[in-house]
């Protein structure tokens, strides 16, 4: 019988005594088949003491002026390896990040003299509007890629840089690689893009199936606003606001609350908000890839993702597009991570093992694809293949010493996405709540549930960011979260829940891809939503008496955007609509013992702004009103899940 790898830790630094395997994990380093979590200690240790030593080994110019087209000043600071305060002979290639968050933070310095210390030059530039840059802000400014480009080419024409251009950084420091890439500037020449460059911002990241994405966008906003103040007692007095109060008074109204502080935030966030057909708004460069796909840079990309991150979505899309469309290679690196947790083990209140970490990456892991890709230098710690997936649940599910969930997983490599040896599964809801592979029967069958806006399902983790807690979470309400309530009950206690869950399972199920609800459904409102949720149900043990019900992908559907993203049109009360909604793609051993749950309902808030059922223009309602919901579940009418199911290697 074959052996299955091992897959554990990637190589964080040198000097840690490891046996690895001769398998490659998606770090690119070689898998490590034995490691202690004191061994990753280690290596973070070790990272901090080199990006201390590299600071002796670089020499900085702070607040170089670079001109953008409309003749404002971009602040940049540049980073050259140096020998005795001596910066290096020789051309060397650049590394670029730009940035809303402060270039002179101890959020970047350590990274930018490491990278410089490594052979590069690196440059870290204030975007327009932010800290020492001049112009004005504004998120996902579309003068943010012509900046990006202009910047790109004035660092390629250095005296002192050989004409190539790397760009790296997550988040926000994603998006600016996509917007200057999407000008094909001269002297672009790699991208390590980690969770982040939106495909679409109205299908993720501000909107979703119609529904705007409340939590990740106000509280990104409230956290931002203070840089914006000059006052200090005004300041003062912002910062003593909670966003947490602030999402039960949404929708805002201009002026009339704590964003007029800032008009350019309020201006932006209100008219994110007002746009919710898919016009030229959402076309504009700074918030859409897809529509300039074919403008972009053919370059070596590796594009990096979470399946608990915000931005999954375009992540995938972005490497396909791109991939089938380009000449230049790209690769897919997707973790069991969150918005930026790419160093640790664990998402939320779940833990995936010490090989889920890359402990390094920010550091040596960048480097040694930028040796690569700029330098030509193929160390081990690239791998063969241009996917690679953390398969998540192949833990014992006990209680780890920090009181998360050991869930466990192993890394998987691919040669595309999805997996060509994926095959669609179709899970049937039936009235008892079961679910099952047999179609239902009954020529009359549906479940009626009373959604009330005042009172709507709250956010317990999943793909969001910002404050608003991301990650894998017992689906059961308790303190801390926005909307729970006593006694905290599990969520599928709600009688707005319908729960669908399949018997415990006779073999393990692993689903690895794209998901698909196909929902038959009528309501009493003109408009509504239909929210779904995907789960991986522990049975009760030991450390989990009550079992644990693990999320691992949802999404939503407002009902005036089931055509498509075009144009808003309302329903009609009582006729029945087939729905398709996409949840983002996943990747999970469903163990034997478990069940697979899926909860459908009406909100998940603040994740999403809540649909107050009365079919009033965006912003303007000032009612809510509740609506019976319907879920069909019969021979005629049959709602659905579809999982994509790979077989598992033989032990």
């Amino acid at each position: 019988m074959k052996k299955k790898p091992c897959y554990r830790t990637p190589l964080a630094a040198p000097g840690i005594p490891v046996r690895i395997d001769r398998m490659v994990n998606p770090a690119g380093a070689r898998l490590i088949r034995q490691v202690s979590l004191a061994a990753i200690l280690l290596a973070s240790l070790l990272i901090q003491s080199y990006a201390q030593e590299a600071l002796s080994n670089v020499v900085v110019e702070h607040n170089i002026l670079i001109p953008a087209a409309d003749s404002v000043l971009l602040a940049t600071d540049i980073y050259r390896p140096a020998i005795d305060g001596q910066p290096l002979p020789g051309r060397l290639p650049v590394l670029l990040q730009r940035t809303p968050y402060g270039k002179s933070s101890e959020r970047f310095i350590p990274q930018a003299s490491y990278f410089a210390s490594q052979g590069y030059i690196v440059a870290l530039q204030d975007l327009r509007g932010r800290y020492a840059s001049g112009g004005t802000f504004t998120k996902y400014n579309p003068l943010e890629a012509p900046d990006g480009a202009r910047t790109v080419e004035w660092l390629a024409r250095l005296p002192y840089a050989d004409g190539r251009v790397g760009m790296w950084g997550t988040s926000y420091g994603a998006h600016t690689q996509a917007d200057a890439s999407k000008l094909n500037p001269e002297g672009l020449s790699a991208m390590i893009i980690n969770m982040g460059g939106m495909a679409n911002a109205w299908n993720h990241a501000v909107r979703q199936g119609g529904a705007f994405e409340l939590g990740r966008e106000l509280t990104w906003a409230f956290r931002q606003i203070p840089m914006e103040i000059d006052d200090p007692v005004v300041k003062a007095h912002f910062e003593r606001e909670q966003v947490d109060d602030w999402y039960h008074a949404w929708p805002f109204r201009r002026g009339l609350s704590p964003l007029s502080i800032a008009p350019n935030f309020e201006d932006y966030l209100l008219e994110e908000y007002a746009h919710g057909d898919y016009d030229e708004y959402w076309k504009e460069i700074g918030i859409n890839w897809e529509e300039y796909y074919g403008r972009t840079a053919d370059v070596p990309m590796v594009h990096v993702g979470g399946w608990y991150d915000i931005f999954l979505s375009g992540t995938i899309q972005n490497y396909r597009e791109l991939s089938r469309r380009q000449a230049t290679p790209k690769w897919l690196i997707i973790g069991p991570w969150t918005h930026s947790g790419n160093e640790r083990t664990y998402a939320g209140d779940v833990d995936f093992g010490p090989a889920a970490a890359i402990p390094d990456f920010h550091s040596g892991f960048q480097v040694r694809w930028f040796d690569y890709l700029l330098k030509g230098k193929k160390t081990e710690g690239i791998p063969d293949k241009p996917v690679q997936l953390f398969v998540m649940g192949t833990g014992d599910g006990s209680k780890n010493e920090a009181g998360r969930l050991n869930h466990g997983g192993y890394w998987l490599e691919a040669d595309g996405w999805p997996l060509p040896r994926a095959k669609p599964d179709t899970l049937y809801f039936h009235a008892d709540g079961s679910l099952s592979a047999q179609a239902p029967a009954d020529s009359v069958s549906s479940t009626t549930f009373t959604f009330d806006p005042d009172h709507p399902v709250p956010t317990l983790g999943g793909n969001v960011s910002a404050r608003v807690k991301d990650g894998a979470f017992d689906q059961r309400e308790r303190p801390g979260f926005v909307g729970c309530r006593p006694p905290y009950l599990p969520l599928r206690a709600r009688q707005d829940v319908v729960v669908f869950q399949t018997a415990p399972l006779e073999e393990d199920v692993q689903a690895i891809g794209p998901i698909t609800v196909r929902l038959c459904v009528s309501s009493t409102a003109e408009d509504t939503d239909f929210t779904v949720k995907l789960l991986d149900v522990y049975p009760p043990g030991e450390d989990f008496p009550a079992g644990f019900d693990l999320n691992l992908t949802d999404a939503i559907m407002r009902m005036s955007y089931r055509n498509g993203r075009h144009e808003r049109s309302l329903i009609t009360p009582g006729e029945v609509y087939e729905l398709t909604i996409e949840p983002f793609p996943t990747a999970n051993v469903f163990k034997k013992g478990h069940r697979i749950r899926v909860d459908v309902s009406s909100s998940n808030f603040p994740r999403w702004d809540v649909n107050p059922n009365t079919g009033e223009p965006f912003g303007s309602s000032r009612r809510k009103v509740t609506a019976d919901n319907t879920v069909y579940h019969s021979a005629g009418r049959a709602s659905f899940i579809v999982l994509p199911v790979v077989e598992r290697e033989e032990e």
